[in-house]
């Protein structure tokens, strides 16, 4: 790990921190592979059960990667296969969070939207800039966009390169809310701890359900969603959810 990503632990709860401010959260090959790193520990770890992404300071999430940095890689292809930061935080088997406090530009808009759920700050804003340094976005911008907020608003964030304020992502569907600053973090750690009560294969597994929803056709989706809720049904966790609902208790859920 590296100072530049923290990671915190505050029972079934993981915060991973982008904590180079000074820079606005730009990543650097270092700090990605700390994120991957990061990322192979939360998902070894059982008693993890959801995660929250932010950035440090009060202007970005992050701005993607550190273009001072991209000139490292000596080829295209080595730049290719480099260790990839929204490849990383889509690994993630657990729920996922976006906080996203300020700018969350190129690889930071596509870190943010590699969560599950995205909540920003009132001086959030949302760009995918690389068309104006003469490249585009390679970690799921246009697939990601072109779902969230439709294709007609994805070609315009692409196209133009310019960013989008917050109330305008909440309009949109790009956030599912927006608070000011200093509501952010404690709301990311509200929704992630009401999630981690949840059962943990069941959340881990809607993960997956929604993910499938969003590549296969209607009635493979349905198909699937039914495997998947079977597999649910047939865990510990869910005799147990049957019980604690009978008995008018809170269900104890053990991953099991």
């Amino acid at each position: 790990m590296t100072d530049e990503v923290t990671f915190t632990l505050d029972g079934h709860v993981a915060t991973l921190t982008l904590n180079r401010p000074q820079k606005l959260n730009s990543v650097t090959p270092e700090m990605a592979s700390a994120l991957v790193a990061a990322v192979a520990r939360i998902n070894a770890d059982d008693a993890i059960r959801c995660v929250v992404l932010t950035g440090a300071g009060p202007k970005a999430f992050c701005c993607g990667s550190d273009i001072r940095e991209l000139d490292r890689y000596d080829t295209a292809w080595n730049f290719r296969n480099r260790e990839d930061y929204c490849d990383a935080i889509r690994r993630l088997r657990k729920p996922a969070i976006a906080a996203v406090n300020g700018y969350a530009f190129g690889g930071g808009l596509e870190t943010a939207m590699s969560c599950d759920i995205r909540i920003c700050s009132d001086n959030a804003q949302f760009a995918a800039p690389e068309i104006k340094l003469g490249w585009i976005g390679g970690g799921g911008v246009a697939a990601f966009l072109s779902h969230a907020i439709g294709a007609s608003n994805a070609a315009l964030m692409i196209l133009t390169g310019d960013p989008v304020d917050a109330q305008k992502a909440l309009a949109w569907g790009l956030v599912s809310e927006v608070l000011p600053q200093d509501r952010l973090l404690p709301r990311a750690q509200e929704l992630a701890a009401i999630i981690a009560s949840r059962a943990p294969i069941a959340a881990e597994t809607a993960k997956l359900n929604l993910a499938a929803a969003h590549t296969l056709p209607v009635e493979q989706a349905i198909a699937y969603e039914r495997d998947l809720q079977t597999i649910c049904f047939a865990t510990e966790d869910a005799a147990e959810g049957r019980a604690a609902f009978k008995e008018k208790r809170p269900p104890a859920f053990r991953r099991k």
